[in-house]
């Protein structure tokens, strides 16, 4: 027997396929990221794609918060629509500000912490968006984000690791502090995909 809040649910389902859209871009950037870092400095031209990720981001958020405002009933509430869309444009942000710290500080190498990072943010990015077609039935998202959770707390602790690692090894103090930069514009990012995580679970409770 169906829920109720699908049997009320506003036929204007057009929300979904932009939050669909959205997630299928975050996990396209962090994965252009992930292949960047781990053969950085062969494909830094991929920092350019990375870029048009973030564009991309932009207008579908822009197309997310016009929609809202011509819309009277969502179907979802509209906090929730503004939490999702906010999320998932800081997860891009953030990922396109990494790829643009590596050649703006002119990073000859990359570290190893900041590759396994990207590796994580793409593994969270990746469930996100395996996750977002299950809202369009409130299905089921617990898996997804119980990962999520797990995966944020390791980059936590990579990150932290990283950080440590600056300062035990007498590396100069301005290479010292453009890694600093990146690796904590990589721990924003992870964090953004754990926001997103429990936006989704609220919104499932919502209209269980």
């Amino acid at each position: 027997m169906a829920r109720l809040s699908q049997i009320f649910a506003p036929k204007d389902r057009v929300f979904f396929d932009l939050f669909e859209a959205a997630a299928a871009n975050v996990h396209r950037a962090a994965e252009l990221l992930d292949e960047m870092l781990s053969s950085y400095p062969e494909h830094t031209e991929l920092a350019r794609e990375i870029l048009l990720c973030e564009q991309e981001g932009d207008r579908i958020t822009y197309d997310i918060i016009q929609r809202l405002n011509s819309t009277f009933v969502t179907p979802i509430d509209r906090e929730d629509i503004l939490a999702l869309a906010s999320g998932l444009d800081d997860i891009v942000d953030y990922t396109e500000e990494v790829a643009d710290y590596l050649g703006l500080y002119k990073i000859e190498a990359p570290m190893e912490q900041a590759q396994s990072l990207a590796r994580i943010l793409m593994a969270a990015c990746r469930q996100i968006a395996e996750a977002m077609p299950r809202m369009r039935g409130f299905g089921d998202v617990s898996p997804y984000t119980t990962e999520i959770h797990r995966l944020e707390t390791e980059g936590d602790r990579v990150t932290r690791g990283a950080v440590a690692s600056l300062f035990d090894n007498g590396i100069d103090p301005m290479v010292v502090i453009r890694w600093k930069d990146i690796f904590e514009r990589l721990e924003d990012a992870i964090d953004a995909t754990e926001l997103i995580a429990n936006v989704l679970a609220n919104i499932i409770v919502k209209n269980s």
